[in-house]
């Protein structure tokens, strides 16, 4: 399996079976502008999306148009893409099992909010936000958090899932910082591998992953911290 962050909390994770985008925010992306969209949005077979704010639905509507690939998304957020156009929609919600061809995807608990704001200023809200819990049947299970904050029962879904890689979200003032996120891993997870997300995206949010790699020195979970474009293989 290939990992390859594409900035903020997008990824494309290549597999023998399938090449997923999870949260496609590259057009305005700050940290895509040197990526070719073309080139890493080539040979997608599906895009998952966490929850329904515009920097991780990104660039979804038009991807799923003109590749004609399956959405997986909580229903509400489905439904919304359905009226922008987007016919293939796999919809699910917290708890919930999704069954692709070489993959399954639990959509799982997220601390966080899911809405839209309209271009005539009307907010819309999209559901429950979600972290994603991907099973391969060839490569080890990934579990991207979303936005989210640190909760207890993360353990639960280290209990249920037993993720091997983890895609974490440590920017802070939106979600969880980096040393809470370390936290996270160290007491809840049992991660080989933490990615860490949702940072130096805008001057808001933290803009290093340091209080992450630092925090979780010791702990017997890997940290990678991925340039923009760079593959992980796992």
């Amino acid at each position: 399996m290939n990992i390859i962050w594409l900035g903020h909390a997008a990824f494309r994770v290549e597999t023998s079976f399938s090449v997923i985008l999870i949260d496609p925010f590259l057009t305005g992306n700050p940290k895509a502008q040197g990526l070719d969209i073309e080139r890493v949005t080539n040979g997608i077979t599906h895009i998952a999306l966490t929850h329904g704010h515009a920097d991780h639905v990104g660039d979804t509507i038009a991807l799923a148009k003109d590749k004609n690939v399956p959405v997986s998304a909580n229903v509400d957020l489905s439904a919304w893409l359905e009226t922008k156009g987007v016919s293939n929609i796999v919809p699910g919600n917290t708890g919930g099992t999704q069954k692709h061809s070489g993959f399954t995807i639990t959509f799982v608990n997220a601390i966080h909010s899911s809405a839209m704001i309209t271009e005539n200023g009307q907010y819309i809200a999209l559901g429950n936000p979600n972290g994603l819990v991907f099973h391969f049947d060839d490569s080890p299970t990934l579990y991207h958090m979303g936005d989210t904050d640190i909760f207890s029962d993360m353990k639960l879904i280290d209990e249920l899932h037993k993720p091997e890689i983890g895609i974490v979200p440590i920017g802070d003032f939106f979600t969880m910082g980096g040393a809470v996120a370390a936290l996270a891993c160290r007491r809840y997870l049992n991660l080989q591998t933490a990615i860490p997300c949702h940072y130096g995206t805008f001057p808001i949010l933290d803009q290093t992953p340091e209080k992450f790699v630092k925090s979780l020195q010791d702990s017997g979970t890997e940290v990678a911290t991925p340039k923009i474009g760079e593959k992980l293989t796992f």
